[in-house]
């Protein structure tokens, strides 16, 4: 029974001529649908293909034209301009499992063809949690028509890049949206970069438009789902004088070598107002780090924790450091591969917890290479952030900026999770349930990227990984989000 209408961006007739003829070769394809978004008007008819011109390929009006042909059972949209081609009975399979998941939305692992290259491009499983709007489901989303109908009728809100994403959320409100875990199909890898140099798309400032319309989308989605949290939030008092420093620069390191000196030497150099130290943590590094530290040992600011052999990761170094006698009032990140951008960021960071009256506080950092030159993006200053909304945002964004500083007593209550990715997000996301996050919007850090960040090329397992645990700090975060309005 051809009960599948597909939908394909459309540029040529020579970018879609493989897909259409890969589609028409599909038994239960029944009519091929062309998205044009261009400046000027294609033809009425492409290849036997009718052509919908909408504004834009992500746009709520691109949508409402797809569900308004959603006339048969299924609802397949490509969001690439790319070819596409399937393994046999890929659709069938789709179909089959749609209907035996119950889900609204089923999305599968493929591969990426380059030439005569082909790798695996599995994806992960959508979560409760999985907000982000880059959240890679591939090229191909397989939609029970009438979820996009119904979804597609509830759109009260015109965005010109939010609709696919928009469409996505109210699709997740009503039924799950399910991820078949087996390769079923081919499309072409595009963009060539590294992950670490991908993970920053969101803060682009060309984007800029993008994100407040992906921001509204998911406030309104938290809004339904009973995860909006009003802009009101728990004072804080910085009353408690049994510190003997005021301020505490935080350093995990592990096997940092060539960076840590650097580190150690931008946090000594800060000119404050108030008696500060820096608590430097070493896990077992094996590469000569330890030495190093130990050459700054005669510094009377200088604290060196050496962990023992237990597991410890980025999470557990932090908690040394933060329960340790000597951490101050206020502590403030600084990662073994950065330095801060003058001598007075510790002086900002503590005026801003007093000025703000937050209990966290997120600068403002300059992106370099390893001979401290700016590299794109360059700034990365999250004005994305609003106070009043900064938390709901929290949930779709990727990450809330750095440095980081944290009000220490608070911080002792909530702890980092012992994990060496995502650990930051996930205090960050518990701070800001109940207190607002300050922001310094100075430049203050310079974060450094070389070969040896966490983040820099991961292969996709790797990625997979990082987001699927990211997702999950989303999920429970929302979970609790959500009971706590309930109360």
């Amino acid at each position: 029974m051809k009960n599948i209408n597909f939908f394909i961006p459309f540029q040529d007739e020579a970018q879609v001529s493989q897909t259409i003829a890969n589609l028409k070769a599909q038994e239960l394809v029944n009519k091929i649908y062309l998205l044009h978004a261009g400046e000027t008007p294609a033809p009425s008819k492409v290849l036997d293909c009718e052509v919908i011109e909408v504004p834009g390929l992500n746009s709520t009006a691109a949508v409402k034209a797809i569900a308004a042909k959603s006339d048969v059972k299924y609802t397949a949209i490509s969001t690439k301009y790319t070819s596409l081609s399937f393994v046999l009975f890929a659709l069938e399979r789709m179909e089959c499992l749609i209907e035996d998941s119950g889900a609204s939305m089923v999305y599968a692992d493929h591969f990426n063809q380059s030439g005569d290259v082909r790798t695996d491009a599995p994806v992960i499983d959508y979560q409760f949690g999985s907000l982000r709007d880059d959240f890679d489901f591939g090229s191909l989303l397989f939609y029970r028509a009438d979820a996009v109908v119904k979804a597609a009728a509830k759109m009260d809100i015109d965005y010109k890049f939010a609709g696919i994403y928009d469409l996505r959320l109210k699709v997740s409100q009503e039924g799950v949206l399910e991820h078949i875990n087996e390769y079923l199909y081919y499309d072409v890898e595009t963009d060539t970069r590294k992950s670490g140099e991908k993970i920053f798309d969101y803060v682009d400032p060309k984007n800029r438009a993008v994100q407040i319309e992906m921001e509204k989308a998911c406030t309104e989605h938290l809004k339904v789902v009973g995860g909006f949290l009003k802009p009101e939030f728990k004072h804080i008092e910085f009353k408690d004088d049994s510190f003997e420093y005021e301020a505490s620069v935080v350093i995990p390191c592990k096997n940092r070598v060539r960076t840590i000196a650097d580190a150690i030497t931008s946090a000594l150099n800060q000119k404050t107002s108030f008696k500060y130290n820096v608590i430097v943590v070493d896990d077992n590094s094996e590469d000569g780090t330890a030495e190093v530290i130990k050459k700054f040992v005669g510094d009377p600011k200088l604290i060196y924790i050496a962990q023992d052999k237990s597991y410890h990761a980025i999470g557990g170094n932090w908690n040394v450091a933060l329960h340790h006698p000597k951490c101050g009032k206020f502590a403030i990140q600084l990662d073994s591969d950065d330095v801060y951008f003058d001598e007075n960021t510790v002086q900002k960071f503590v005026d801003a917890f007093y000025a703000q009256n937050c209990a966290m506080v997120v600068g403002t950092y300059r992106m370099t290479n390893f001979a401290m030159e700016t590299i794109p993006p360059g700034i990365i200053d999250h004005k994305e952030w609003t106070p009043d909304n900064g938390r709901n945002n929290a949930l779709r964004i990727n990450g809330l900026g750095a440095p980081r500083g944290f009000y220490t007593p608070m911080l002792r209550t909530i702890n980092f999770p012992t994990t060496k990715y995502g650990e930051d997000y996930a205090v960050g996301l518990r701070v800001s349930r109940e207190y607002q996050i300050g922001r310094i919007y100075d430049v203050v850090y310079n974060c450094r990227r070389w070969d040896d960040n966490s983040d820099a090329n991961c292969d996709v397992v790797k990625m997979n990984a990082n987001n699927l645990y990211k997702d999950r700090i989303r999920t429970w975060e929302l979970k609790a989000r959500i009971a706590l309005n309930k109360k």
